[in-house]
């Protein structure tokens, strides 16, 4: 099956559980607001079936906190982009995961590690993550190419994006051929195997591909260290493949763009420092597909991968992981493009509020707005029912109480005597070598988030 067409039903099964199981509430007015889409699909593969696809977990959200608004408690969602608030639903749903293998049930993803109170991933399972539009930072550093006075971006899809970015009718069509290129002459499977084909038109239109001209621009600000951007007119504008930093209204953040964040995650995993006390191994993403919107698979694996390929001394079990990418020619209907195309006098506004879901039977939704759940007033700030199921201290609460559960000889020796927050983590020790290989190496203008708000119980 061509990976296009895989592409196309990730896609389509996400959109379709954004419009069923998400509510209304948190979704944007969309006479005047858009917003970002992420979500992680469960893929299950057996030998000569069809792999069972499901949505684990899903986030919208577009708004990060500034710095002046975090808080020590641990009580507030620092960063509410799509692409987090999914990443933070998902390790809620493998965290209610790792409580059904250590009840004893044979109904869940884990399965008994090699080591002594570890666990693994089911043989066969693996995850796909989702994302409507490109993460922010290095990876929405696009090129643009000059065909016929249009801008065109170097895209998988670009068929279906020269409508919206090249006019609707190029003449030649072996320039429109030059913006088909990459992944798109390529079948693709979501475990990584891919079949080279070759197009009639690629060779006589691999000689009109022009020089970009210009690139897409990113509101992610260079990391302070980092080389900066330099402004220049054109291609450029913007420094690539450095790390950066999300911006706030009036309020500088200390949150790293999605592309970096991302990044880490194919070093690091995505499950966090805490559930890797329990696990053989961190759980990578197979795969990466993106919504129909401006995209450069080159842009793509030098923000997410490509960038960290020479990291070494990583400790058993990590690896600079590299997922597949792909992109649909599905639109993601409340996203900023969709809305314009049809009604390009729209005047549009992110949505200020985010969405979680994940796949748990107590409370799987939660609406926020602020890094609160939507509708908390100054007076109720630090009450509990304030918070989302999927912050910092909520999360650690949900890891505690699986800890309660378990007899002493299914704790990790790693887990004993703690108190704060901060020490679990910082007690998972493989991965916090990873973190700082990694960090040494490549990422060393990474903004950590200061002790004091990593302390609470």
């Amino acid at each position: 099956m061509a990976g296009v067409n895989i592409a196309d039903e990730i896609s389509a099964l996400c959109y379709d559980h954004y419009r069923t199981k998400l509510p209304k509430q948190g979704q944007p007015d969309t006479s005047k607001e858009w917003t970002l889409m992420a979500a992680v699909i469960q893929v299950e593969s057996t030998e000569g079936k069809t792999d069972i696809r499901k949505v684990v977990a899903m986030g919208t959200g577009t708004k990060c906190i500034g710095q002046s608004k975090l808080r020590k408690t641990g009580d507030v969602l620092q960063d509410s982009h799509a692409e987090i608030i999914a990443k933070r639903s998902f390790q809620r749903y493998l965290l209610h995961q790792l409580s059904i293998a250590l009840s004893g049930s044979q109904d869940c993803v884990l399965v008994p590690g090699n080591d002594t109170n570890k666990w693994m991933l089911k043989p066969g399972v693996s995850f796909v993550f989702f994302i409507s539009h490109t993460p922010c930072g290095d990876a929405s550093i696009i090129p643009m190419l000059c065909l016929e006075d249009h801008l065109c971006p170097t895209s998988t899809a670009a068929s279906e994006v020269m409508p919206l970015l090249c006019g609707p009718n190029p003449s030649n069509k072996r320039k429109q051929a030059a913006c088909a290129h990459n992944s798109n002459n390529k079948k693709m499977k979501l475990d990584g195997s891919n079949q080279e084909t070759e197009p009639e038109e690629k060779k006589e239109s691999a000689a009109f591909i022009p020089e970009p001209i210009d690139v897409f621009r990113t509101g992610a600000k260079c990391a302070p260290g980092e080389a900066q951007d330099r402004h220049n007119p054109g291609v450029d504008y913007h420094t690539v493949g450095v790390l950066r930093v999300k911006p706030g209204r009036g309020d500088r953040t200390i949150s790293m763009s999605c592309s970096d964040k991302m990044a880490r995650w194919n070093v690091l995993g995505c499950q966090g420092a805490l559930l890797m006390h329990f696990l053989q191994h961190p759980i990578y993403l197979s795969s990466v597909v993106l919504g129909k919107c401006p995209f450069s698979l080159q842009s793509m694996e030098r923000a997410l991968y490509s960038r960290c390929k020479n990291v070494s001394g990583l400790p058993k079990g990590f690896q600079v992981h590299t997922p597949q990418i792909l992109q649909s020619h599905l639109q993601f209907p409340h996203g900023r493009d969709a809305l314009r195309k049809a009604d390009s006098a729209r005047k549009l506004v992110p949505c200020g509020a985010a969405i979680s879901w994940c796949a748990v039977p107590h409370q799987p939704l939660d609406v926020t707005a602020n890094g609160y759940k939507q509708g908390t007033t100054k007076k109720a700030i630090g009450m509990p029912q304030s918070r989302s199921h999927i912050c910092k201290v909520e999360l650690f609460h949900a890891f505690l109480h699986l800890l309660e559960n378990l007899s002493q000889e299914q704790i990790p020796e790693s887990l004993r005597e703690l108190k704060t927050y901060y020490e679990y983590k910082e007690a998972a020790l493989s991965y916090q070598e990873a973190w700082r290989q990694l960090r040494e190496q490549v990422f060393t203008s990474w903004i950590r988030t200061p002790r004091d708000y990593l302390n609470f119980s």
